[in-house]
């Protein structure tokens, strides 16, 4: 066979290769009408499909394929079908449909597709967020919500958040101190944050900080958190594979070989932490294991795996270390993401810092720092939180489910294999349900919609998804988001460094990151003893 293929001329090749690739559209294209027959009626499919590529050339030309998305639901409801590729997928836009097919379908949409680019990245689904519906993923979503991120879990780990906090607020205070500059220190917020998030998540992972001047390892950090950007920035917008799976098929998809080598430099960074944190262990004989479970996350993980309680279909060591990424990568880019965008949104509305401040000079006081027992009491800083990620969610189409059967979803037959996509953003700025929903309203989540909430029970605001494949860990997200905004404006005054409003444009991805660095004026606010 291979002699016969290398014989072939290269125009022979393309030859056959372009007929496979037309043959499988059409095979795949006959075995959805013939799975559908004559059921019922099926979404409006809006025109101008292109052959083999379907609607594809619509969301690859749109820099926010949100907003485009959006424009087709005015146009043809909040219901539709895409053709992308070789893939179909039903598109929802508000709240009720959001409701039939999140919550009412929720068993019949609980699985993920299948994407070459997440394969790579995830250990090949062993990262439990990015696995298909299986003995696995439901033995690793036990898991983690019982041992890892249990309310009672979350509630344990709050010391050790504020003080990993306290001390990057610290540092920003001493940097502010030295500064020669009259109006305060020039700060790039989006780096701060980034760097805020990563080592509380990893003292909380990990038992160690690594970033800033009381890190203990900053280049392996910066070199994962590195490895993280670089794998959303290429499958932001969904590899070639994903839509054609012949390329992958054939590895003729580059940007599936780039993920190889960024998953393989992650890998050596993860390795090299299990390995340390087994010897750290090692030297602990006198510790129980209840004692070491109750430490850092890999310590669970690892108690966990000696006794034999991960599922066995993958290594142990893989298991531990899919988890552990998962958690890096989605408790550090969403922190990043919505407290730049909290900040940039109160600097162009500037009486929300003002009112945020007032609160908590009300609530707090001047002669003490946030204490955890505040965060409760200070409903405009959550307020806030909300309103920003009603506005700009971190994933403004969240996770893409996959249908594990048929079934209906309003009216209209849904096939199995069929990909779900919401559209989060299109819902949370519904004006039948958000009045002006484009502008930067925080007191809404204090009047009209003070009864909103983010865990996933109301459909008109679900940043964090719902359900099944809803995000494990809000509560710990908010309570990091709410403290680093509210310890933030609480010690800092904070001022845009022109007179221009802040650039809002959005870069699209697995992370809505804002394009341009947020580069601000902080200035200590509170008296110098209460900084020490």
């Amino acid at each position: 066979m291979e002699l016969a293929v290398a014989s072939l001329s290269p125009i022979s090749i393309a030859t056959l290769f372009i007929f496979l690739f037309i043959s499988h559209y059409f095979f795949q294209k006959w075995r959805h009408h013939q799975k559908v027959g004559n059921q019922q009626k099926q979404a409006i499919s809006p025109p101008g499909a292109w052959p083999i590529i379907g609607h594809l050339h619509l969301l690859r030309k749109a820099k926010l394929p949100h907003h485009a998305l959006a424009t087709m639901a005015d146009d043809y409801g909040p219901i539709f079908r895409l053709q992308l590729g070789t893939r179909s997928a039903l598109v929802i836009s508000n709240r009720e449909m959001a409701k039939e097919a999140l919550y009412h379908n929720d068993a019949a949409a609980a699985s993920r597709p299948s994407f070459y680019g997440m394969k790579k990245f995830s250990y090949d689904y062993a990262l439990f967020g990015l696995a298909p519906t299986s003995h696995y993923w439901r033995e690793m979503r036990k898991i983690i919500i019982s041992h890892l991120l249990s309310n009672q879990r979350v509630d344990m780990l709050k010391t050790v958040m504020f003080s990993q906090i306290e001390m990057s607020l610290n540092e920003l205070y001493d940097a502010a101190r030295r500064s020669n500059e009259s109006g305060g220190v020039s700060v790039e917020m989006r780096r701060w944050f980034r760097d805020v998030a990563l080592n509380t998540v990893l003292k909380i992972i990990m038992g160690k900080r690594c970033v800033g001047p009381n890190g203990c390892d900053e280049d392996a950090a910066k070199e994962l958190q590195k490895t993280i950007t670089e794998s959303f920035r290429i499958m932001d917008g969904g590899l070639l594979s994903d839509f054609f799976p012949l390329f992958g098929w054939l590895g003729l998809d580059r940007d599936v070989k780039k993920i190889e080598k960024i998953a393989k430099r992650s890998d050596r960074v993860l390795q090299r932490w299990l390995e340390e944190h087994r010897r750290k262990r090692s030297g602990c004989g006198s510790l129980s294991l209840d004692t070491k479970e109750n430490g850092d996350f890999m310590d669970s993980l690892i108690t966990l795996h000696d006794r034999n309680k991960l599922p066995t279909c993958f290594d142990g060591d893989t298991i531990i270390k899919a988890t552990i990424l998962s958690m890096i990568s989605g408790g550090t880019e969403s922190t990043m993401v919505t407290l730049t965008w909290a900040i940039s949104l109160m600097l162009n509305n500037p009486h929300t810092i003002e009112k945020a401040q007032q609160e908590l000079d009300e609530i707090v006081g001047r002669e003490r720092r946030v204490n955890e027992s505040d965060i409760n009491k200070l409903v405009y800083i959550q307020a806030i939180i909300k309103e920003t990620m009603r506005l700009y969610p971190t994933a403004p189409l969240i996770g893409p489910r996959e249908f594990l059967q048929d079934c209906m979803v309003g009216d209209y037959f849904v096939s199995k294999g069929t990909q779900l996509i919401p559209n989060v953003w299109k819902i949370q700025t519904d004006p039948k349900i958000w009045p002006d929903p484009f502008e930067f309203k925080p007191e809404r989540f204090l009047t009209t919609h003070k009864d909103v909430e983010l865990k996933g029970k109301n459909f008109e605001l679900l940043p964090f998804g719902t359900g099944r494949r809803g995000c494990p860990g809000v509560a710990f997200a908010l309570q990091m988001e709410q403290f680093i905004l509210a310890g933030f404006l609480h010690l800092f005054d904070v001022k845009n460094m022109t007179s221009e409003l802040i650039d809002m444009s959005e870069r699209y991805g697995l992370a809505n990151e804002k394009v341009t660095p947020l580069y601000v004026l902080v200035s200590p606010r509170l008296p110098s003893h209460i900084y020490a």
